[in-house]
C-alpha cells in the first residue's frame, strides 16, 4: 500500500482552477520528485498536502488514513513534515533550540505550563531528553559543533541542512522538500544531494520534493510527476520522463 495517495485533488481560487484532477501515489520509502514550469502548481500541492489550504475536491491518505482537509498541526501530528523554498528557520535561536522546536508534537516531551514554570522534575526530564535527541539530529548533519550558533549566523548551504534536521523532529513518515537546492551552488547542491539520500537510507523516510535544477532531480528521484498548468502532464520513472517530449517542450517552450 503506497504511504502517500492522492485521488483526484483539486483547488479553485476564486474562478481560478489552480490544480486539477491531481492523483499520486508513493510507495514507503521512495525518492519522488514532483516537477513542472513556474506556476504549474507544484507548491499549491504541498500547501493542500499539509494542510495550508483546503482541497475543492478530492481525497489524500496518509498511510491508509484520510487526512483530506485537516489542520496543519494535525496532518503533522499524523506524519508529514516539510521544508520551504524560503528557509523559515527561527533566526535569532541557536541551533539547537531550531531542532528541539520540531520534538515539542511528540508526548514523550511533554510538560506542563506549570511545570514549566516551576521548574519541576519533570521539565529538567524532558528538556535533558529533548537536548540529546537534538544532538543526535544535529551530529547526522554535522551540525552538533555549532549548536549554540544562532541559526542566522549559519552558511546558507547548512541552514538548509538545519531545517531539514527540524523537519525530522517531529517524527515523520514523510518529508516534502520545496526546492531545497534553490540558492546553492554547484558544490552546496551536490553536497544536499548526498545528505537527502542519506537521510531516506539512514531514517528509511519517504521523500517528496519540488526541484527546478534538473541535475538533482536526475540524480537522486526514483519516479516524477510532471505538473504543467496545475495537471499532470506525465509521470513514471524518472529517465522515461525527462526524455518525454512534451515535457522537454512545458519547459523549454515550442
Amino acid at each position: 500500500m503506497a504511504i502517500l495517495e492522492v485521488k483526484n485533488l483539486g483547488i479553485s481560487f476564486g474562478g481560478l482552477r489552480a490544480v486539477d484532477n491531481f492523483n499520486l501515489a508513493i510507495e514507503q520509502g521512495q525518492l519522488y520528485g514532483l516537477i513542472g514550469p513556474n506556476g504549474a502548481g507544484k507548491t499549491t500541492v504541498f500547501n493542500m498536502l499539509t494542510g495550508v489550504y483546503k482541497p475543492t475536491d478530492g481525497k489524500i491518505f496518509l498511510d491508509g488514513t484520510e487526512i483530506t482537509g485537516k489542520s496543519t498541526i494535525e496532518i503533522n501530528k499524523a506524519g508529514i513534515a516539510r521544508t520551504f523554498q524560503n528557509i523559515r528557520l527561527f533566526g535569532e535561536l541557536t541551533v539547537l533550540d531550531n531542532v528541539k522546536a520540531g520534538l515539542h508534537n511528540q508526548k514523550e516531551y511533554e510538560y506542563s505550563a506549570l511545570t514549566g514554570i516551576l521548574r519541576m522534575p519533570r521539565y529538567y526530564k524532558a528538556e535533558k531528553a529533548m537536548d540529546d535527541r537534538a544532538m543526535e539530529l544535529l551530529k547526522v548533519f554535522d551540525l552538533d559543533k555549532e549548536f549554540d550558533y544562532k541559526a542566522s549566523n549559519l552558511p546558507y548551504g547548512k541552514q538548509r541542512k538545519l531545517e531539514i534536521a527540524r523537519a525530522l523532529a517531529t517524527n515523520p513518515k514523510l518529508l516534502l522538500l520545496d526546492e531545497p537546492a534553490a540558492g546553492m551552488n554547484p558544490n552546496e547542491t551536490q553536497e544536499l544531494m548526498d545528505t537527502i539520500r542519506f537521510v531516506r537510507d539512514e531514517f528509511k523516510m519517504t521523500i517528496l520534493l519540488i526541484e527546478h535544477d534538473m541535475r538533482l532531480v536526475g540524480g537522486i528521484c526514483e519516479k516524477l510527476t510532471v505538473l504543467n498548468f496545475g495537471q499532470v502532464l506525465a509521470c513514471g520513472e524518472t529517465s522515461a520522463v525527462l526524455n518525454d517530449p512534451n515535457v522537454i517542450t512545458a519547459y523549454l517552450g515550442e
